[in-house]
């Protein structure tokens, strides 16, 4: 059956013919976004959800959301999306960050300029049939510094046009390395040194812990005489009610804001002071940015309910289209890894350790350990994935911990998770054969080669004559075919395993006669997702 995607904003016919042309029923309905009651309604029957900023995906509407896998937010903003309620019910939450780049930058830019020279209010002036030439007298923007906070995608295209106007960038982001700062030919500085260097100020930094407010009362106290501040980023990175107070004093000269606190902005602590520039959030609002992340949504959440590819997911490892096809082995091995460890432990877990080897610690680890957790969970927790899995563990207060090491035996590459309890250690490993079959080659230390069936069964005894048999005669008297049957020990007269890929589950007839042997010392069926 063919994936369903509702579109519930105003996206582009270019982007819903994507859709279909990849094989996706689309359901194009921008009127739900503003009729919370009526999405509701029809959200159950949709695997994607596609939007801009009108559709709000609520704790309460991902309740009704009983198939829904991926949210793709065309733009760079998810505020209107719940991503913790998203996380805790395996929903991927995308955006598309790179869409809109440039026309956010050239807006900021563009708010530059006008703020720089009064343009709006010489603009209106004008059309009112004043001539008030010497009313407005503005500054060149030519061998000002300019201080950019935020030097990552869009603070990096507006520190490149900045240097074309000749302006002096100074840039403060502690993310950003000497080398690349030497590379975009800007001045990497600490924040306090940029508040008091920069004769303009241009934020562009995503609203968190960290950063709100991070022009407050006291570091807009420590900005320099005449600055003038832009903020084409998002509301609540300024304290607009200390900024009215240093615009009103003079201290600061001007400012351009196309973002707020509260939007839509009806009333603000800014709307009518002198030289001050206010557009409604149009950072991303031209024809050609509108397109793009709108075809790139459509892509990316086609991309994923297809093929598996994550991309720009907020809530989840990326995996390009390309990693997963070479991935999609190893992540389902990680799954069985962890499935069979979950199914094996019933008491609380107080860490996960994962060893990858080889080849795989080259991969997208962060997905592979994803896998794991999800298939250890989901013991507990049937309606776990790969979203979710880390949340669970973490509300659990489980201890992950990764290792990657170089080749260091006979498989080109392996992946072995080891899980903590108060009782015990328990490990399993296993590897991807050149026919992408997952295999599992070792437990607890013993070594095996075991194919992965959906239905199995796991038993333990002491190393001695007969097991062979009596585990043959069991299955055939109760009608138990055997697919694939592995054996392994840890030496002669030592604790041995026996691993048997069923065609069927065991049923408790045969549990009970091999449990009445007495010859094993544990018992255990287990169920596998074979793709």
């Amino acid at each position: 059956m063919a994936p369903r995607v509702l579109i519930s904003d105003s996206l582009s016919d270019a982007a819903v013919q994507i859709f279909k042309d990849r094989g996706i029923d689309v359901d194009f309905r921008p009127e739900l976004g503003k009729d919370k009651e009526a999405l509701a309604a029809v959200i159950g029957d949709y695997d994607g959800l596609a939007i801009r900023s009108a559709t709000k995906v609520t704790a309460a509407l991902l309740e009704h959301a009983t198939n829904l896998k991926v949210v793709g937010r065309a733009g760079i903003g998810t505020d209107n999306v719940d991503k913790e309620a998203s996380s805790k019910k395996g929903v991927i939450v995308m955006n598309t960050p790179f869409g809109n780049m440039i026309t956010t930058a050239e807006h900021a830019i563009a708010m530059m300029f006008a703020v720089a020279r009064q343009i709006p209010e010489a603009s209106a002036s004008t059309h009112a049939g004043k001539w008030e030439k010497s009313k407005f007298m503005g500054v060149e923007l030519t061998g000002k510094t300019l201080g950019v906070i935020g030097a990552g995608n869009i603070g990096g295209i507006v520190c490149d046009r900045a240097r074309g106007l000749k302006m002096k960038v100074i840039a403060y982001d502690p993310f950003l390395s000497a080398e690349k700062a030497e590379k975009m030919g800007v001045e990497k500085v600490e924040l306090d040194d940029l508040l008091s260097r920069a004769d303009f100020i241009t934020l562009h930094v995503p609203l968190t812990d960290q950063t709100k407010n991070i022009l407050g009362r006291e570091n807009l106290a420590k900005t320099k005489p005449g600055v003038r501040i832009i903020n084409c980023a998002r509301g609540g990175l300024v304290d607009e009610e200390a900024l009215a107070e240093l615009l009103k004093s003079g201290h600061v000269a001007g400012a351009a804001f196309d973002v707020f606190i509260e939007e839509p902005a009806k009333e603000n602590v800014l709307f009518n002071l002198p030289n001050v520039v206010c557009t409604p959030h149009l950072g991303a609002a031209t024809s050609e940015a509108q397109e793009n992340v709108a075809l790139q949504v459509a892509e990316q959440m086609s991309n994923y309910l297809i093929e598996g590819a994550v991309e720009n997911a907020l809530n989840m490892p990326s995996m390009t289209a390309e990693e997963a096809k070479v991935m999609g082995p190893w992540v389902q091995l990680a799954a069985h890894l962890g499935s069979f460890i979950g199914q094996m432990t019933d008491e609380p877990i107080k860490a996960i350790n994962i060893l990858y080897d080889g080849v795989v610690a080259d991969m997208n680890l962060a997905a592979l350990n994803c896998s794991v957790i999800a298939g250890i969970m989901k013991k507990s927790n049937p309606d776990v994935n790969l979203v979710s899995a880390q949340v669970v563990a973490k509300e659990r207060g489980v201890q992950i911990s990764t290792t990657n090491q170089d080749k260091s035996g006979a498989f080109d590459g392996y992946i072995k998770v080891t899980v903590v309890t108060e009782k015990r250690e328990r490990s399993v490993a296993g590897t991807c054969f050149s026919d992408g079959k997952p295999r599992f080659i070792q437990i607890k230390g013993i070594n095996i080669d075991a194919e992965i069936g959906e239905h199995m069964l796991y038993t333990t005894n002491e190393d001695q004559p007969g097991i062979i048999g009596t585990l043959g005669e069991t299955m055939g008297r109760h009608g138990a075919n055997i697919a694939n049957f592995t054996l392994g020990r840890a030496a002669s007269g030592g604790e041995a395993i026996a691993l048997l890929y069923l065609d069927e589950a065991p049923g408790d007839a045969v549990l009970k006669a091999l449990s009445e042997t007495g010859l094993f010392r544990q018992i255990k069926p287990l169920m596998f997702d074979v793709v």
